[in-house]
């Protein structure tokens, strides 16, 4: 509340000084496009020493007094509107989207002019997309994400082979690059370009001296998995097949042991029958079961 209040009181000993110079003839100046990009700072060509206003449409913002400057605390431009002393120059940092508009700056030191300023801004371009050769001939396809005043030319060295924009937004700019037997050892590029700034990429040839479709890396990668995915089943196979031979081996083994322990106790039994029952003649019938049962 106190800032608003100050703020009040310094724009009308502003405009009470303003109405007292108001017989100078002031000089309007045409007004000047200016582009920004998303993010980034920029500064407005018109400087300020001692007195002098910012304005973004019809409200003032900030204005310069003596030499001392005074931002509004309470407005849109909070922390990102600055003036500086030693340049003269307003700046608006952390540009965004809906910063476009027309701005003004009225300088008061001697002759009074005021200059007006229309701020367009703009993304940095995406980077260029090229994707791999066509399987059937010799070419590859150029595109980028459209935004505002974007462009996409295709170069062979310094030669504009070919250029596209699309004004509708929702459709994404592309170039087709077929290159001729002749062309093949050319250097071609493909660049995405809007008014405040460019991207470059350079296009893979795709096709050898002879005319046929060259394996790009992509082929290569292809490949080069396939035969690391067939080496991974053939040694899980190995792998699978181990563990079932031995988990049978030592079934067998297992199934062995217990045959070989039976045997030892119908021996150990007969034994028994033989010392106990011998007298009854029982022997002889015993030791001829356990030879069924080794059997």
């Amino acid at each position: 509340m106190n800032h608003l209040f100050g703020w009040t009181r310094l724009m009308l000993l502003y405009f009470i000084i303003d109405v007292l110079c108001a017989s100078q003839q002031t000089v309007q100046s045409e007004t000047q496009q200016v582009k920004g990009i998303v993010g980034q700072s920029l500064s407005f060509p018109e400087r300020v020493f001692k007195n002098g206003y910012f304005r973004h449409g019809e409200d003032t913002n900030a204005f310069v007094l003596s030499g001392q400057s005074k931002i509004d605390p309470e407005e849109r431009f909070k922390n990102r509107l600055h003036w500086d002393n030693v340049t003269g120059l307003f700046s608006l940092s952390d540009l965004q989207i809906e910063d476009a508009g027309v701005y003004s700056v009225e300088n008061k030191d001697g002759e009074k002019r005021t200059s007006k300023f229309n701020l367009t801004l703009y993304y940095v371009v995406s980077k260029p997309q090229v994707t791999e050769c066509d399987s059937s001939s010799c070419s590859v396809v150029c595109s980028v994400d459209n935004e505002k005043e974007v462009t996409l030319t295709l170069y062979r060295e310094e030669e504009i082979l070919n250029q596209t924009s699309s004004p509708d937004l929702t459709t994404d700019p592309s170039l087709r690059l077929e290159v001729e037997g002749k062309d093949y050892n050319s250097t071609y590029s493909c660049v995405a370009a809007n008014p405040v700034s460019n991207r470059t990429v350079h296009v893979p040839k795709c096709c050898s001296e002879d005319g046929h479709p060259k394996e790009t890396d992509s082929d290569g990668r292809t490949w080069n998995m396939l035969i690391i995915a067939v080496i991974c089943v053939l040694v899980a196979s190995g792998l699978v097949g181990l563990v079932i031979y031995l988990k049978k081996r030592g079934n067998e083994h297992s199934q062995g042991r217990y045959l070989s322990f039976r045997g030892l106790r119908s021996v150990k039994t007969c034994q028994n029958h033989y010392y106990q029952e011998s007298y009854f003649g029982k022997s002889r019938k015993c030791l001829l079961e356990h030879r069924m049962q080794v059997k």
